[in-house]
């Protein structure tokens, strides 16, 4: 089979086209034929990190991707061959991710993809959505699993609303029943995040988003999906809503942010940092659930009609979509692989 293998860290040129063994499929894992592989920047940061030790044999990249399933192993049910699915955290602490053309996991996680979602919506989940659903979870009113109406009567910030966390955050929450407001820096991303369904889009180049998010929100956000801390810290305090969360899902490794304590402690606020690989079991399946019933209700589209534009490249070209990440593109990087 094809697979894209890096045999030691840098830049996307030490990923490599090469010929390997179908891998075989053993007690409770599921093989799957993969047909669309996800980029995400922790794809490229795995990839870039020196400190991390690269298996003598390679590593495969992507965490996210959909296919069918290929061969069912012992002791699994609820699975069997030709089922369409997407996966998910396929190379964490693994050698083998999704850019390849057999895959096999344990069948927790291969997840029926719902008869009307495509490849794309599939591979375009698991990182990016299930961090999203972590993030409108830890509101000490939400449940451990969303659902239609769930956040009724709660307001979300998400800043940087354009990006794929920030698109599947503003679809989550708008189908969990939240007001949404999002923040962008052009009227392009603004466009992006109205076709997802944020219902108050704030430039903040332009304008000023506390003065904006409380004109229509007097009582603030309830939840805060914030994507840069450090630069957003003083102003997510000022809109937060007593008894509010921030949730923080991105940052860089060098980040320093210092917080006035007095605010924060009158508001009752409380800040969460959430690293989709170490969520515990139960929330991260209660994730995965919700994520996949929201997919089914047609509620996780991709595309540009649905706010995230949608950049393809061949499997052979996976260097350039690794590019195409760590440059910033606007939209959800997909690899066709077979």
């Amino acid at each position: 089979m094809k697979s894209i293998v890096y045999t030691r860290a840098g830049d996307p040129s030490v990923l490599t086209l090469v010929d390997r063994p179908v891998p075989p499929v053993g007690p409770g894992e599921v093989r799957v034929k993969v047909a669309v592989s996800g980029v995400n920047p922790t794809d490229w940061k795995a990839r870039q990190d020196s400190s991390a030790t690269v298996a003598p044999g390679g590593q495969v990249p992507n965490q996210d991707g959909a296919g069918v399933v290929d061969a069912v192993g012992a002791g699994v049910s609820g699975l069997k061959d030709g089922d369409r699915v997407w996966v998910w955290d396929a190379a964490w602490q693994r050698t083998d991710g999704t850019a390849q053309e057999y895959l096999s996991l344990p069948a927790a996680q291969v997840v029926p993809l719902p008869d009307d979602a495509s490849f794309d919506v599939g591979a375009s989940l698991g990182i990016p959505a299930l961090t999203a659903h972590r993030a409108l979870t830890a509101h000490r009113g939400a449940p451990l699993q969303l659902t239609p109406g769930a956040l009724s009567g709660l307001t979300v910030l998400v800043a940087g609303g354009a990006g794929a966390v920030g698109h599947a955050a503003i679809q989550l929450a708008v189908w969990a029943g939240a007001s949404v407001v999002t923040t962008v820096s052009s009227d392009e991303k603004a466009e992006l995040c109205s076709a997802a369904g944020a219902q108050q889009i704030i430039n903040y180049r332009r304008h000023d988003v506390g003065a904006e998010l409380l004109g229509q929100h007097p009582k603030g956000a309830d939840i805060i999906v914030e994507v840069n801390l450090q630069a957003n810290a003083a102003q997510d305090l000022a809109v937060l809503a007593n008894s509010g969360v921030i949730t923080v899902y991105a940052g860089d490794p060098n980040d320093v942010v210092s917080l006035p304590t007095r605010t924060a402690m009158v508001k009752n606020a409380r800040l969460q940092y959430i690293l989709t690989y170490l969520t515990d079991h139960d929330a991260k399946m209660a994730s995965v659930r919700a994520v996949n019933a929201a997919v089914a209700d047609g509620a996780m589209q991709v595309g540009e009609l649905a706010g995230l534009p949608v950049h393809r490249y061949p499997l052979e070209r996976t260097a350039d979509a690794h590019r195409a990440s760590e440059a910033g593109v606007v939209g959800k990087i997909l690899i066709d692989v077979s």
